[in-house]
């Protein structure tokens, strides 16, 4: 059994769903299926029972997708290990947000406890380039907020956070209980610089163009609502000043807490991250 159809065969198990499984792959499905059919008959039994909807694990399946788990992680220390007596066991980490997030503080823990001879870099960005660098190749993975511009990156959702409008403490609109973002309409919102991600920009201006300050950082959107009166977005359960206050928002999709990386990119140590976050913002 090859380690790369152990990986089509972990990526089919997770999403039940041999199309999704393609996508994750970066690859067109017949050669996925056709990978799983011969597996299939090295295993000598059915690995998945298949339906119009999806498949799900046979009892054969389960045993050997924890096997493959065991077996992907310890051929992952392998290389991890090659390239620390090599020198080169590095990895740089874009973050974009807040920080304090329990989400970071396990991830962290948990990276560190896995990986504790590795090199962790950590690079903070702001609010212009929700990717944290990754086109730029300043960062290996981005942990961020979508949603942006995707082509050539791989994107996974850790986690989604209902969005609320930050208002000034004293504003009549921050007794409400809730807000339509059209209720805002005639309000000025923050901007981003010119050159922003579009599809970031408009998510976070409610979805239609507005008028208001320019900011790159989040202490700058709070002081734009607190000194001008500004409408900023932030998600729910985040910490902010007694003169500020935050409403929750109906009509708005949640942000999505993601993790990122470029399309293509092998490197185990970015895969063993991005397990990690999906472990730790699960809890």
């Amino acid at each position: 059994m090859e380690l790369r159809t152990l990986r089509y065969f972990v990526a089919v198990a997770e999403e039940l769903h041999f199309g999704r499984a393609a996508t994750r792959l970066h690859m067109s499905q017949p050669p996925l299926s056709r990978a799983i059919r011969q597996l299939e008959a090295d295993a000598g039994a059915p690995l998945f029972a298949r339906s119009p909807t999806g498949v799900t694990l046979t009892a054969v399946g389960t045993v050997l997708l924890d096997e493959a788990r065991a077996l992907l992680d310890h051929a992952d220390r392998v290389r991890l290990r090659v390239s620390a007596a090599a020198g080169v066991a590095a990895i740089t980490v874009g973050i974009l947000g807040d920080g304090t997030d329990p989400g970071v503080s396990r991830l962290a823990a948990a990276y560190r406890r896995n990986h504790p001879g590795i090199d962790i870099r950590i690079r903070d960005t702001d609010l212009t380039d929700p990717t944290c660098g990754l086109r730029a190749g300043l960062v290996d993975v981005a942990l961020t907020r979508a949603p942006f511009d995707e082509t050539a990156l791989t994107v996974r959702t850790l986690r989604t956070d209902p969005v609320g409008a930050v208002l000034r403490a004293d504003d009549p609109l921050a007794r409400r209980d809730r807000l339509r973002p059209a209720e805002l309409g005639d309000r000025r919102w923050f901007q981003f610089p010119q050159g922003t991600d579009p599809i970031w920009q408009s998510y976070w201006n409610g979805g239609r163009p507005r008028e208001g300050p320019v900011v790159r950082a989040v202490q700058e959107c709070l002081q734009a609502v607190l000194w001008n009166g500004t409408v900023g977005l932030a998600p729910l359960g985040h910490d902010l000043p007694a003169e500020l206050a935050v409403v929750p928002l109906t009509d708005m999709a949640p942000s999505r807490v993601v993790v990122a990386w470029n399309e293509g990119d092998t490197n185990p140590l970015i895969r063993s991250f991005v397990e990690i976050a999906t472990a730790a913002y699960r809890r």
